[in-house]
This record gives C-alpha cells, sequence and structure tokens, in this order.
C-alpha cells in the first residue's frame, strides 16, 4: 500500500498566517485556491473514510468465516519462518510441529509500504530467487502474532510447541477474535468527528508537563515524583457549554455528558487533589477553556473536537501499565514522551512496537533535552532505538520526532515547531493521524491473514497430495481383498471339507482293518508291541480267555490312538494350508497369526470336563469315553463259554457251507435266533454236568447204558468209538483250542462293539473327524478374522484418505477465496493507493 502525505503541502482549514502556511509547506496562490483545496481534500478524506469502513467490514465478515473453517472444516495451523541466505528463502515450520521444516519462498509486493506477504513452495518458484531484490521482507506476524507471556525454559516458543494443533488453532482463534473486536473501535474512531490525543510514556517523563505547556496553563498536577495515577481526558470547555470543570466517571459506568448518573462533578481547582490524592482506578473527563485564538490552540481550533489524554505512566505498576496498553487502541494519535536522560525503557520498547502495528506514525517527544550535555550523541541514540521500534516514525522523524524542553515553553523554537508540527499532525493531516492508524492496522491484518492463508495453502497442499498417494496405496489393496474375500471363504471351506473327509477315510480304514484283524484272531495292530499271551493249557483256559480278550481289547485301543495320530498329521496338514491361504490373501503390514498348532493338544479334554455321551456309552459305561480304554471296561473283559466254543459260528459255517464260513457279523446275528437255544442248552450240559441232572435221569440213564454194555456186539464197537472220541477231543483241546479261541474272541469283541445298534466304528469316525473340524474351524475363524479386520482397516484408510483428499482440495479452494478476498478488501479500502494529506 502506498500510504503519502504531502510533506511540502498543508492544507488551511481555518485562516492562517503566511507563515503558519509556510511553515507547513502549503503556499497558496489565493484565497480562493485554498478554499477549493481545501474542498477536493475533504471530500476525498470522506471519500477515503467510507472506503476504510467498508474494508473494515469485508476483513471483519472475512475473519468471521476464517473462525468458522477453523471450527468446523479445517485446524489452522500456525507457521514459524526462520531466514535463509538468500532473501526471500524461509524455513518454514509450524509451532506445534517444530521439527518437521520445509523450504518456502516469500512473495512480496514490490512497495514496502504494501504489507502482503504469501508464501510458496520453493521447487515451484526457484526462478524469483535468482531475480530477486537482495531487500529484506518481513515474514513475521504483526496481529496474529501469538504473544505469550510465560512458559517453561525455552520461552514461549517452547511453550507452543508442547501444545497440540488444535489448542493452537484456538490460540489463533483468540487473536482472531481479538482482531474483530479492535476492528469494531477502529470503526467507531473512524465515524467519530472528534479525535482523541493520548500522551503517555515513562514515569518522570514530563508528561503532565507537556499537557500544560499544549495548554499554556497549569492545569494537570506536576510533581517530581509520580503523581497522575489515572486518565485524565481533557476536552475543550465549550463541549461543556463554556463551563470549566471536572467529571469524575463513576467506576463500572460508560460516561456519557448527558447522564448525570455515570459521573460527579468537581470544580477545577481540585483537580491536583483529585489526581494525587485518588487510588481509585478511574478516569476523568477535565473541560478546560482556552481563550487563544483558534489558529494557536489545539483543544479550542474551530476544526475538530480534540481531547488530550495524560496517562498514569508506564512502569507505575503491571495494572496501570496494562491499562495504558488497551487504552492506546481507542486513541487516534499518540504522542510518547521519553526522558532524554533515560531514553526508552522496556516497557517503553514493549508499547511502542504494540502500537506500531497500528500506527505507522507515532508523535515522539524526547523532553528534558536541553539539560543533556552531548545533545548529538543523545539525539543519535534516541533516532537509532526509533528506527527499529517505528520504523515510519524514524522516516518522517523531522516531524514526528522533537527534542525540547517542556518545562520552558515560552520561545522556545524547538517547542514551538513541536506544537505547530502536532497541531498539524492532528488538524491538517487528519488523514494520516485519523485515518492512517486504521489503514496501518488493516494493512497489517490483511498482511498477516495473506501470510497464514499461504502456508496452510501450502499444508493443504502437501496433505492433498500425502491423501492421493496413500488412496493410491490402500485402494487397490482394498479392492483386491473384496475381489478375493469370496476366494478366501471357498479355500477355506475346501481346506476344512477334504481334510475332514481325509481324516474319516482314515480312520475308517484303520479301524475296519483293525477289528477285521482281531476276528481273524490277531491283534488290531500289526506293528503293535502288544503280543498274545501263550495257551496255559486246558486246566487255566478261562484265565486264557480273559487274557486273549484284555490282549485284543488293548490292540483296538492301540488302533485308535493309530487313526488319532493319523488325524493328527492330516490335521496339522491343514493348519499349514490354512497360514497359507494366510499368506496368499492376507495384505502386507498385517500381522500374521501367532498361534501355534499343538497335534498332541487334540483329543485331550480338561481334566473336570465330563465326557460326552455317545450310543456307545449309552449301551455300556460312559465313564470310559469313545474307544479309549477299552482293554480296562470290566462289560468287555468279562469271559464266556461262547469264546471258547462259538457254537453260533461253527452251526453258521456247517450250515452256510462256503458262504457260511465267511459271514460277517450280519450273518452271526442272524443265526442266533436259531442257534440260541441249542447253544444255551449245550453250554449248560457242558458247564454244569451232573448238577443239571435229576437223580431220576441218572438211575434210567445208568440203567440203559447198562443194557447196552450187555450187548456183545454193542461191546464191540464201543470201544474203538469211545476211544476215538477221546482222541478227537484230546486232539483238540491240544491242537485247536489255543487257535479257535483267539478268533472266537475276536468275533465276540467285534460283535459286542457293535452291541444295541451303535456302530462303534462309526462313532469312532465321527470322534476323529469332529476333532479335526474343530481345529480347522478354529484355524480358518483366526483367519477370517484377520482378514476382516485387514479389510476394516484398509477400508477406514480409504475412508480417511478421501476425507483427507476432500477436506484438503477445500481448504486449497477456501484459502485461495481468503486471499483473493484480502485482495478485493484492500481495493476496496484503497488501500493500495491512499494518500495521507
Amino acid at each position: 500500500m502506498a500510504q503519502t502525505y504531502f510533506p511540502t503541502r498543508k492544507l488551511a482549514l481555518s485562516p492562517t498566517t503566511e507563515k503558519d502556511s509556510s511553515a507547513a509547506g502549503f503556499a497558496p496562490s489565493h484565497a480562493a485556491d485554498i478554499v477549493a483545496h481545501a474542498a477536493d481534500v475533504q471530500e476525498a478524506y470522506i471519500d477515503q473514510k467510507n472506503r476504510l469502513v467498508s474494508a473494515i467490514d469485508a476483513t471483519r465478515s472475512l475473519l468471521t468465516d476464517i473462525r468458522s473453517f477453523n471450527k468446523d472444516s479445517w485446524v489452522v495451523r500456525y507457521p514459524q519462518l526462520a531466514h535463509k541466505p538468500s532473501s526471500l528463502v524461509r524455513s518454514m515450520s509450524f509451532v506445534d510441529e517444530p521439527a518437521a521444516t520445509r523450504e518456502v519462498v516469500l512473495t512480496a509486493p514490490k512497495h514496502p509500504l504494501q504489507r502482503s506477504v504469501t508464501l510458496a513452495n520453493l521447487a515451484e518458484h526457484k526462478h524469483i530467487i535468482d531475480d530477486a531484490d537482495a531487500a529484506d521482507v518481513s515474514s513475521e506476524f504483526s496481529v496474529l502474532r501469538l504473544d505469550l507471556k510465560m512458559g517453561p525454559a525455552g520461552g514461549p516458543a517452547a511453550l507452543v510447541s508442547q501444545l497440540e494443533k488444535a489448542s493452537i488453532a484456538n490460540l489463533v482463534d483468540e487473536r482472531v477474535q481479538a482482531s474483530m473486536t479492535h476492528m469494531d473501535k477502529l470503526r467507531n474512531r473512524i465515524e467519530d468527528t472528534s479525535s482523541k490525543v493520548l500522551v503517555t510514556g515513562d514515569l518522570n517523563a514530563g508528561k503532565s508537563t507537556l499537557v500544560n505547556a499544549l495548554l499554556r496553563r497549569d492545569a494537570m498536577p506536576v510533581d517530581q515524583q509520580p503523581c497522575t495515577s489515572l486518565f485524565c481526558e481533557v476536552h475543550d470547555a465549550a463541549e461543556n457549554d463554556g463551563v470549566e470543570e471536572v467529571h469524575v466517571v463513576t467506576e463500572g459506568k460508560t460516561y456519557s455528558i448527558n447522564d448525570e448518573t455515570t459521573f460527579s462533578r468537581r470544580p477545577v481547582s481540585d483537580l491536583d487533589k483529585i489526581v494525587t490524592d485518588s487510588d481509585v482506578h478511574h478516569s476523568l473527563k477535565v473541560y478546560i477553556a482556552d481563550s487563544r485564538p483558534q489558529e494557536q490552540s489545539l483543544l479550542h481550533n474551530g476544526v475538530v473536537d480534540i481531547s488530550l489524554i495524560d496517562a498514569p505512566g508506564l512502569n507505575t505498576d503491571s495494572l496501570k501499565t496494562t491499562a495504558v496498553f488497551a487504552r492506546q487502541e481507542e486513541i487516534d494519535v499518540v504522542v510518547f514522551v521519553v526522558s532524554a536522560e533515560n531514553h526508552f525503557t522496556l516497557s517503553a520498547q514493549d508499547f511502542l512496537w504494540n502500537a506500531s502495528n497500528e500506527k505507522a506514525y507515532l508523535f515522539i517527544v524526547v523532553n528534558k533535552y536541553d539539560q543533556i550535555r552531548d545533545k548529538e550523541r543523545c539525539k543519535r541514540r534516541v533516532l537509532e532505538q526509533i528506527k527499529k521500534l517505528s520504523p515510519r516514525t524514524w522516516d518522517d522523524a523531522e516531524d514526528l520526532v522533537h527534542f525540547v524542553d517542556s518545562s520552558a515553553p515560552e520561545g522556545s523554537e524547538s517547542f514551538g515547531k513541536l506544537e505547530s508540527a502536532l497541531r498539524s499532525f492532528v488538524l491538517v493531516k487528519r488523514a494520516k493521524s485519523k485515518l492512517l492508524p486504521a489503514t496501518t492496522y488493516l494493512t497489517n491484518l490483511l498482511g498477516d491473514v495473506d501470510l497464514l492463508a499461504s502456508a496452510n495453502s501450502i499444508v493443504a497442499g502437501s496433505e492433498l497430495e500425502q491423501a492421493k498417494a496413500d488412496l493410491d496405496r490402500t485402494r487397490p489393496v482394498l479392492q483386491k481383498m473384496q475381489a478375493e474375500r469370496e476366494h478366501l471363504e471357498d479355500g477355506l471351506e475346501s481346506v476344512e471339507d477334504e481334510r475332514t473327509n481325509e481324516t474319516g477315510s482314515r480312520t475308517k480304514a484303520i479301524l475296519s482293518a483293525a477289528l477285521n484283524r482281531i476276528a481273524e484272531g490277531d491283534l488290531a495292530l500289526a506293528s503293535s508291541k502288544l503280543q498274545m499271551p501263550s495257551y496255559p493249557g486246558v486246566l487255566n483256559i478261562w484265565e486264557y480267555v480273559a487274557d486273549v480278550r484284555k490282549a485284543l481289547l488293548a490292540s483296538v485301543d492301540l488302533a485308535v490312538k493309530h487313526a488319532e495320530d493319523e488325524a493328527r498329521v492330516i490335521t496339522t496338514k491343514g493348519v499349514n494350508e490354512v497360514a497359507a491361504l494366510g499368506d496368499r490373501y492376507l495384505p502386507e503390514g498385517v500381522e500374521r497369526s501367532k498361534r501355534v498348532f499343538m497335534p498332541e493338544a487334540m483329543f485331550t479334554r480338561p481334566a473336570k470336563s465330563a465326557p460326552r455321551r455317545s450310543s456307545l456309552a449309552r449301551a455300556a459305561n460312559a465313564q470310559y469315553g469313545l474307544g479309549l480304554g477299552l482293554a480296562n471296561r470290566a462289560d468287555l473283559l468279562e469271559p464266556t463259554f461262547a469264546d471258547i466254543f462259538d457254537v453260533q459260528h461253527y452251526v453258521s459255517a456247517h450250515f452256510g457251507g462256503e458262504h457260511g464260513a465267511k459271514t460277517g457279523k450280519e450273518d452271526d446275528e442272524a443265526a442266533l435266533g436259531v442257534l440260541s437255544l441249542a447253544s444255551v442248552g449245550v453250554g449248560a450240559i457242558t458247564v454244569a454236568g451232573g448238577k443239571a441232572l435229576g437223580a431220576r435221569g441218572l438211575v434210567e440213564a445208568a440203567v440203559r447204558i447198562g443194557d447196552m454194555l450187555g450187548n456183545e456186539s454193542t461191546r464191540k464197537w464201543l470201544a474203538p468209538v469211545l476211544g476215538g472220541l477221546v482222541l478227537a477231543g484230546a486232539a483238540y483241546l491240544v491242537l485247536e483250542l489255543p487257535t479257535s479261541v483267539p478268533r472266537s474272541v475276536g468275533r465276540r469283541i467285534r460283535s459286542e462293539l457293535d452291541a444295541d445298534g451303535a456302530r462303534w466304528e462309526s462313532e469312532q469316525r465321527e470322534r476323529v473327524m469332529r476333532e479335526t473340524r474343530k481345529v480347522l474351524r478354529l484355524a480358518s475363524w483366526d483367519l477370517r478374522e484377520r482378514f476382516r479386520g485387514a479389510m476394516e482397516e484398509r477400508g477406514r484408510e480409504v475412508r480417511g484418505a478421501e476425507e483427507a483428499q476432500s477436506r484438503a482440495e477445500k481448504a486449497l479452494a477456501w484459502f485461495a477465496e481468503v486471499t483473493q478476498r484480502t485482495v478485493d478488501a484492500r481495493e476496496i479500502g484503497g488501500l493500495g493507493t491512499f494518500t495521507a494529506a
């Protein structure tokens, strides 16, 4: 923004002498030209005032939208910029993420007064660096600066860097809100036709003395000790119907001259006592009459209503210093009084820096200058400090910086120059004193908004690139998983069914072979370490049958164990196949299952769990479980006569011929109805012997045998027959019985295991298959859950990337709109062409 005023041309809004006009740099040729020019300048002033009001409204609307956008759509990031060797290159980081830095390039307007610093990515604007002016460009915030007064070791930056992004955004929002409030005050000040001049400075700098010198009367109390402890606002008595008096503003009330409830009246003669004795932090309205002509008086000037505000010293105490800082925001002109003996204290420097954010021009009075011996050295050092604190004031130091001794204003050339310059600055150059503070503040604020928008645009661009990269990475993975989900399900079901059926087939083969072997009198497993018991002889035949039965049952147990071992091998193979499916279908980065399959844990039950019941368990004793521990079951170990002489089998084999000899379980069951009575009868005769017959039968039998033996023919063939029978029985007992008993016992065991329609073999097969299916289902469930979780995670990543992309695109468009709106606000306010006359 090109802001200038006419240093050699001054408006005469009231009759002035030629000397006054010349001193102001304005030499009119005649009165008509003066009036015409005054009218033109006044019209230009009003036009610029209206444009500034419109620009303030536009900027306030923009800040309102920024706050909403920060709250609802985007967390505004606050950048920090560090200098690089090239004048336009900066290293940008963010206070909430100080470790992440990037190089950016500044783009700035050609005119230094038009503060509009923006940022761009270095890689896209390297040509700017080659053509850049060597002059440095400020990249710091002026109005929206986060200024923390407290913090841990390392200062405010260390404190801010510990905050989260949302906390930083809240701090930025508070600064934006404070700026909006200040703009409301600016608008009121611009609309207000009066002007307020704040006279402030350090303790004992001579503020009250200066006010008295400007008023040409001892109105404010003056002492070597600090005496001004409250704000004394001096007005022309004409504003109070010409009455000189003091209005003591009631604390907590907003002063209104037309509302006497807001103040109490006191005579001017009590002002000294009121000021020096008051410990209440309120303000005074002092109405003073100035009898001097309008062209000489500052208050009674005939142009605008002016008030001089005598403020407490900055170092009085922290509360009053803060009040001075706050009060300057509603002031048009700041007259800062500094002692030539002390120069600028730290509080003075802080105040001037804060005020220069809004008021490019400050009126500085170096008081007590006449008491300094080395005046040139004092002047040089003061101007050096002013150059750092307020560069614009330093540029116009001839008109704005005055070295005086306000204790002796009469006849002092330096004080006369000060008074004339202040009058000119306040009255004639009203665009500079009245409008320029608002213009400067608005310019700084819009520059800060530009800087903030540019930094966040770079962040949004980076996030947009990252979001697109994330989508390119995650979306194909998600689509692939969605397409392969059914294939994974089919694969898992196929592994489960194939391995379970394989286990069932293998178990059936092992158990069928085992039952067939014991039916032939052999052990169920050929490789078994079990041995068949040796034949002890006829006298121990019953014990032999029991031992054979126990050995055969134990071998069946081993056969079942072997089937379980085979199932473990097949199940392990299935678990490995499920793991292979996981490696195939699970995307990279997804943790594989850490479950370790322990085959030996199959077919085991917790010690406290009750055994599962089955048809076999219902038929026998459920406590022994399914198929395991047959050799310990009492109901199966009890020998029977049929284990020795299997009448059913022999009858079936005799009547069935070759077919009968090879009959299985079904033939035995069919023959049971026919032969049961005979078998039971023979068994009863054999076991019970003579006990089963009565005495009469024995006598009759003995008689008949005696008759037969009395027959000589019978005696001839009976001896050979009996001898043959004895030999045949002996041969059977010695040769055939040891081999027939294991077969008979085996056939009986097979028949007993299938008792009551409970298919033992099928039960075992189902049990083993069920265990295999349980293990494979657990492995499949784990893989399904991992696949589902991975797909949900990829879905969240895709949705997050899509949302980030949408948010970044919206932010880019929004911040581009913000930049354009700042340009529009400058054009509305004429901030690039404003001329302060």
